[in-house]
């Protein structure tokens, strides 16, 4: 099991270099082509930023492919049609985005262009052919019903992470925690059961991962560049059709002889059951905030796909948590939610390792969830993080910083009232000067830890 361990790592790593080298020039691009739409009420970004971020992640993709297909122990899976049905489907999901990210599109063409590339992706054999249901067993699905479940379950997982892109690395970070939680699962699957339908889906969750890991340093706050519909729609296609792959062409009688009987099958195919509503619980964050803005913009006699802040993530920030804090609990929510349900399928050996993982992130949330928690990085790893998560004593050698400390002086020893001028974003809109005013300004009153 070596040998294929190496080779997903070797095509994470191609996948995510290429979206991370990719990421700047596109970000240039996107500059001059004008796809810097301005400000709307409902962002929570102060300045504007260029989009089309999911150019360098469906490179990144096509990279992974590429080098995917040329490997030993993946390139059976090439054999199949699933690579080739992904590849299509992404590419007409991708292109919709660009556009939408330069020109905008009505939501019910998205909606339709949606249908459209899942159906591709169903007319070249990615399908649900059959679903386990509880108590009742394999049931087969006739080609209307498995096109219709197949569509719905792709529709819904590119607009629930299209919905939760709203903070800086919110997507990209939740997708790759989801991506990482699936990776465990079907890799059991395929190497633990000897099933070799699931080695698609365990392909697609390493793309993901390192699509959304080359990406994310670009996007955390304050982000260089969004990635768009172009780039949310490419990330809920993938973790769609890994879903679908895995839920509607493994075959549970064939895993009830490999695990050795029907109870073991059982208990190792429940994280199957819940992907046809939520795909693999993993990004139940995402859907769950997708039906509540669903319910919420009926209620209110808007549409569906009408645009406001209601989001989760807006009101962790009107409760008063910060920017990253409240991606940060996002992202713990995630990995407690996506690698509990992966660790109810584990084995012994297995086991200990997911519930690691899981009661981690029960503790960092519940850290996070404290009012006077605020998590800073130890000395020796400074210089790996941005400056924010600093010691505050480090904040007055950087020159923004100490011409902050000056004016602070000056309007002090003045005796100036009210609000001083605010001081002008610089040229990448480094907003981060304002907050550097204030770390001086709690340093000299002496109430840095």
């Amino acid at each position: 099991m070596g040998q294929p361990v190496r080779e997903y790592l070797l095509t994470l790593c191609v996948t995510a270099a290429v979206t991370y080298l990719l990421t700047g020039p596109v970000r240039k691009f996107a500059i001059a082509a004008g796809a810097m739409p301005e400000i709307r009420a409902r962002d929570v970004h102060r300045e504007p930023t260029p989009r089309l971020g999911g150019i360098a992640m469906f490179g990144g993709l096509c990279a992974g492919l590429l080098v995917a297909s040329h490997l030993t122990n993946l390139k059976s899976v090439f054999e199949t049609n699933e690579p080739r049905a992904l590849l299509s489907g992404a590419a007409l999901i991708w292109i919709l985005g660009v556009l939408d990210d330069k020109w905008g599109v009505d939501a019910l063409v998205k909606l339709g262009g949606q249908m459209i590339a899942a159906g591709v992706m169903v007319l070249q054999g990615l399908t649900i052919l059959w679903i386990p249901i509880p108590g009742v067993g394999t049931v087969s699905l006739t080609p209307m019903q498995g096109t219709l479940l197949t569509v719905a379950l792709v529709v819904i997982t590119i607009n629930a992470v299209n919905f939760v892109d709203g903070l800086d690395g919110l997507a990209s970070g939740m997708v790759c925690i989801a991506a990482a939680a699936f990776f465990m699962y079907a890799y059991r699957m395929w190497f633990g059961y000897g099933i070799e339908a699931a080695a698609p889906a365990t392909l697609f969750s390493v793309f993901l991962m390192g699509m959304c890991l080359g990406f994310l340093p670009h996007n955390m706050h304050p982000a260089r560049i969004f990635m768009g519909d172009s780039g949310s729609m490419l990330i809920g296609l993938v973790m769609a059709a890994g879903a679908v792959s895995v839920t509607g062409q493994v075959d549970p009688d064939l895993l009830n002889v490999k695990a050795g009987g029907l109870r073991e099958a059982t208990h190792a195919m429940v994280p199957v059951y819940i992907p046809l509503l939520l795909p693999l619980t993993v990004i139940a964050v995402p859907v769950a905030d997708l039906l509540l803005a669903i319910v919420r913009r009926t209620w209110q006699g808007q549409s569906p796909f009408a645009a406001d802040r209601g989001h989760l993530h807006h009101r962790l920030l009107e409760i008063g948590h910060s920017h990253s804090r409240a991606v940060l609990i996002m992202y713990f929510w995630s990995a407690l939610i996506a690698f509990g349900a992966v660790a109810y399928s584990a084995n012994n050996a297995s086991m200990r390792i997911v519930l690691g993982i899981v009661l981690l992130s029960a503790v960092g949330l519940v850290l996070l969830l404290l009012p006077r928690f605020t998590p800073r990085a130890p000395r020796w790893a400074e210089r790996m993080v941005p400056p924010r998560y600093r010691r505050l004593a480090r904040a007055v050698v950087d020159p923004a910083g100490a011409a902050a400390e000056a004016a602070a002086s000056a309007a002090a020893e003045e005796g100036a009232e009210g609000e001083r001028e605010p001081i002008p974003a610089g040229i990448n809109g480094a907003t981060a000067i304002g907050d550097r005013s204030r770390f001086v300004d709690r340093y000299r009153a002496g109430s840095h830890r």
